[in-house]
Formats: structure tokens, sequence, C-alpha cells
């Protein structure tokens, strides 16, 4: 899932991102207002984590300016203000969720990992592929077999390239799309460090599971 984090303290922005990278997120970065809310109305985010105190235009505009516009994604609030006036001025702007500073980082990402939970409510989070069961809410992949039952251990990343394919099953999803959410906006390696995950994944999964479409990309199929 991609994420982007408007924060104008860059050397908490930048930790943040590092924290949030790590688990998993493609996140994007950026550091006031104006930007902040550009980049939400281009971009196809998860959630936003977005600060009140921004120059150039602060977090109560953004966040009422992006739902005036009908744009529904999660917002997380971040402020060093405290008071319950505050926190009613954030949520009645739009937000979803309040959080003040000084805050703990592990309390940051359950805050986040709720919201998403919240938003992909609807549909099953377990998902089954043949003898595979991909539970994209824990993140954990088992494979079930007559011997019983045994998880399979995967990265971060891998889960991230997994979990595209996995949510559009069936469908053929391009080496650009799996770049798009999985890596963040600016990201100018090789392009081919798909490939080196779709590998894995295979090694790690069963190589039937995901079948190449040349010139196209990659679908996931149950084996027969």
């Amino acid at each position: 899932m991609r994420l982007l984090i408007v924060e104008d303290e860059k050397r908490l922005a930048l930790s943040l991102a590092k924290g949030l990278t790590a688990e998993g997120y493609a996140v994007d970065v950026v550091h006031d207002g104006v930007d902040g809310l550009h980049r939400a109305t281009e971009g196809p985010y998860d959630l936003v984590i977005l600060d009140i105190m921004l120059p150039g235009m602060n977090g109560y505009r953004v966040c009422s300016t992006l739902r005036a516009a009908g744009n529904d994604v999660p917002i997380l609030m971040l402020t060093a203000k405290d008071g319950e006036y505050d926190e009613a001025e954030g949520l009645d702007t739009g937000a979803d969720d309040y959080l003040t500073k000084p805050f703990s980082y592990v309390v940051l990402v359950a805050r986040v990992k709720a919201l998403l939970r919240r938003r992909a409510a609807a549909p099953s989070p377990v998902h089954r592929i043949g003898e595979l069961r991909i539970d994209t809410a824990a993140r954990r992949v088992v494979r079930e077999g007559e011997a019983g039952s045994t998880e399979v251990a995967l990265t971060a990343k891998e889960f991230a390239v997994l979990e595209q394919l996995v949510l559009r099953a069936g469908q053929v999803v391009s080496k650009a799309e799996i770049l798009e959410h999985v890596w963040d906006f600016a990201y100018e390696g090789d392009p081919n460090i798909v490939e080196v995950y779709v590998s894995t994944l295979r090694r790690k999964l069963g190589a039937p599971l995901i079948k190449t479409v040349r010139g196209a990309g990659y679908r996931l199929e149950a084996p027969r």
C-alpha cells in the first residue's frame, strides 16, 4: 500500500518514512501543505499522514479541500498542539484519526494499520489460492496440506509484491503498477527489481502460481 507523509519537520518525516518503508509500505514525503494537497489529489494513495502546522497551507485546509473534492483517502492528522478543541477541529474537517506529538512510533503504526483495515473492511482480508491461505491484514501466508499447515516466511517487500497480485488475482498486473504501489514515487532504480521479487515468490510459493504474460506483466492463478 502507498502512503503520503505531509510533514514540515524533515527529520521526523524521514524517520517515519524509513520506518513505514520497513513495514512494507511505499512512502512519499512532502514538506508543505500546497505540495501535500497536490500530491494527494494526483496520486493513488491508501492513506495520508498529515501534519496540521504546515507552511503554505495548514493541515486543516488540506484536509477540508480534499473532502470537499470527494477524496475519501484515510487521513491521520499529526500536531504538536494539544486539547479537545484542536482534536475536534481536525475531525470536523474530515480527518479519520488524530495523534498528538510527541507520540510513540508503535502507536502510529497501529493507527495506520487500523485505518487501512477499516478502509478494506468490506472484502475479506483472507484469500485462498490453491493450497495457500494469504491474510493481507495479518500479512501472513500459510500453506495448507495433508500433513498440516506451514507458514511461508516472506519479507515485507516480498509480501507487498504478492499482495498486489492477490488483490487482482486472475488479472494481469503490469511491472509498472507493482513498482508504483510497492516502491515509492521517487524510485529511480532498476525496474527489473520486480522480476527479482517475482522469482523469489515463485521459489517460495511454487513456480506455477505466478504466470508471466509476455509484454504485459504477471497474473496470479491457482495451479490446476
